[in-house]
């Protein structure tokens, strides 16, 4: 997941000073909504009796693993598109999309399906089963079961996904925010240690990938997938067919979540480590559209995020003299 924030003015149409304060705070405004309410529901899966409602937890070893993998696969896709065309990689890409797209955006809007969906209508149930075999050797294979309400989102995903075919910018933002919104609610650190060691090793990959190479800004331009979320800094200039785009990782929503829904869970009977890291993402966030802006140049936001994220709420349990139970 590439983690860097680019500004797509360079050598184009030079935005105004509303339409970039536009772009930069939408930006940050959908940053804070997946990792906010992300984090929330991330929590009360992790409270969940049901088995299948359990978050993926990550260790220290898959977080020490993780940048290396990050790396292999940004390089790997840098050379897929140095070697083959990057209209018919792009294409493959948009059809894999579009269907991981509507699947996370129905998941996405099923909670809130269920609060609005009207009383009076039935909800019938069905199922989806393909078994193998017959008589006493017939195996499951696929056993789904679903109602009229996950028809529904999956008929508006479905109309959101022709929408990111034709390629527009707002249909690859809902899918990017239903990734980020399931990124952070399906994944958890198991203690403040392992979150130290993946966002430590993220800042060095992202440090690098971005002032060391050219391959992250490279791969980050020619990927067109709902990865990252993007705002036409012309937008009021030239409306809806705006194409001047500022654009955000999702990787600095989802990295930087992990350590704030693990401060939303720790055993405390208030939350002021996790509003501390929420204030502390705010800030970093606004740090790195403000030398982006400053210096004109892509930046590497984890290069401000991990020293934020993990130091405010680090230097809060040192105040407090806690440090040592957190890390406990």
């Amino acid at each position: 997941m590439r983690s860097t924030l680019i500004n797509g003015t360079a050598g184009r149409f030079v935005s105004s000073p509303e339409g970039t304060a536009l772009a930069y705070g939408s930006l940050l405004f959908m940053a804070l909504l997946p990792i906010f309410f992300g984090a929330l529901r991330s929590v009360g899966c992790s409270k969940s009796k049901n088995a299948s409602d359990m978050p993926e937890t990550i260790t220290s070893r898959d977080a020490a693993r993780f940048p290396i993998i990050a790396s292999c696969t940004l390089f790997g896709l840098y050379l897929f598109f140095k070697i083959f065309s990057q209209e018919y990689i792009n294409l493959l890409l948009s059809m894999y999309f579009f269907v991981l797209g509507i699947l996370a955006l129905s998941h996405t809007m099923s909670p809130f399906m269920c609060r609005v969906f009207p009383a009076n209508l039935p909800n019938k149930q069905y199922q989806l089963l393909f078994t193998q075999g017959s008589g006493e050797s017939k195996e499951e294979i696929v056993n789904y079961e679903f109602d009229t309400k996950d028809l529904i989102c999956l008929g508006i995903s479905s109309v959101v996904g022709v929408w990111y075919i034709l390629c527009h910018w707002i249909a690859n933002n809902l899918f990017g925010l239903a990734f980020a919104l399931n990124g952070v609610e399906l994944l958890h650190l198991n203690n403040v240690s392992t979150g130290c060691i993946l966002l430590g090793g993220l800042f060095v990959y992202d440090v690098f990938w971005v002032f060391g190479t050219n391959v992250m800004v490279t791969v980050a331009k020619s990927f067109e997938a709902p990865i990252k979320l993007v705002f036409p800094q012309d937008l009021l200039e030239k409306g809806l067919d705006a194409s001047n785009f500022a654009m955000l990782g999702l990787g600095d929503i989802l990295f930087c979540h992990f350590f704030l829904s693990f401060t939303l869970s720790l055993k405390k009977n208030t939350r002021t480590y996790f509003y501390t890291s929420f204030l502390a993402y705010i800030f970093g966030l606004g740090l790195t559209i403000f030398v982006m802006h400053t210096f004109k140049h892509a930046q590497p936001a984890l290069l401000y995020l991990v020293p934020a994220c993990v130091g405010f709420p680090v230097l809060l349990a040192l105040f407090k003299g806690e440090l040592t139970e957190m890390f406990r």
